[in-house]
């Protein structure tokens, strides 16, 4: 018998979530980007504190959650660069990872992201949507708690039951601690844009719909170090939720016009 020799992936995807958020909560886009990009190969990994990590204490600053991240990408034998595709607080941990360890990293997809020195901390978190989030964390109801999470996420499904039930779900198979959310807050809070920034090329998305996050973050997060952006005219905070297609044909012009560089 001869063993049948796999081809390597032309690209490795590796996707990270935000805030109290964890791997399940991509629902199916990880496989939708799988199948529009068949010759590469899609990662998944929780940060601490969240999804699979959930036992685990979520550090307060975001360079310990890059370091959680690497020595989780090692353990599963990944070498190499790889593609950061991040949402939210995800995407601070993808700054920091590519300035860090810059051979590590091949390119950037950030979404809904923000950064503190770049903007306002208004901008960063919208006033309204802070007050809703505390007050969500202090309740001990996990589908308020969940449902407004949803709302504050998606324009397209906030009342979407099926989802919300989900969700739910998730936490309670694998819950994020209140400690932990705090934690993960403050180390969001304090993470500044690196100087110098990404060498590695860089796309940002944001939705104008977006509830928690000024899309104007994102548009300075592009300016600074001279990425490609892309406005979704009504998604909300979650873009991969509410148009992963979208999202998928913007990364894919984007790798287009790499190619012909």
């Amino acid at each position: 018998m001869t063993s049948e020799k796999r081809t390597p992936p032309q690209r490795r995807w590796l996707l990270l979530r935000g805030l109290g958020r964890e791997s399940g909560h991509w629902g199916d886009f990880p496989a939708r980007l799988q199948t529009a990009r068949p010759q590469d190969q899609v990662l998944l990994l929780d940060l601490p504190g969240n999804g699979t990590q959930h036992r685990q204490t979520s550090p307060a600053q975001i360079a310990a959650m890059t370091e959680h991240c690497r020595a989780a990408l090692q353990a599963q034998g990944q070498t190499g660069p790889v593609h950061l595709l991040c949402l939210s607080m995800g995407g601070m941990v993808a700054l920091d990872w590519a300035c860090s360890y810059p051979d590590e990293i091949a390119a950037l997809v950030l979404i809904s992201s923000s950064l503190r020195g770049l903007s306002r901390w208004y901008q960063r978190m919208r006033p309204a949507a802070l007050l809703r989030l505390l007050t969500a964390l202090l309740s001990p109801s996990l589908q308020w708690r969940e449902s407004q999470a949803l709302a504050l996420s998606s324009t397209r499904h906030p009342l979407d039951a099926a989802l919300l039930q989900h969700w739910c779900a998730l936490q309670q198979t694998r819950p994020v601690q209140r400690l932990n959310l705090v934690r993960q807050l403050l180390a969001a809070a304090r993470f500044r844009a690196p100087q110098p920034g990404p060498r590695q090329p860089l796309l940002v998305l944001a939705g104008a719909g977006d509830r928690l996050v000024d899309p104007v973050c994102s548009q300075r997060i592009a300016a600074a170090w001279q990425g490609r952006h892309a406005l979704h005219p009504s998604a909300g905070h979650d873009l991969t939720l509410d148009d992963g297609a979208w999202v998928i044909e913007q990364i894919g012009r984007w790798l287009d016009g790499l190619q012909g560089r």
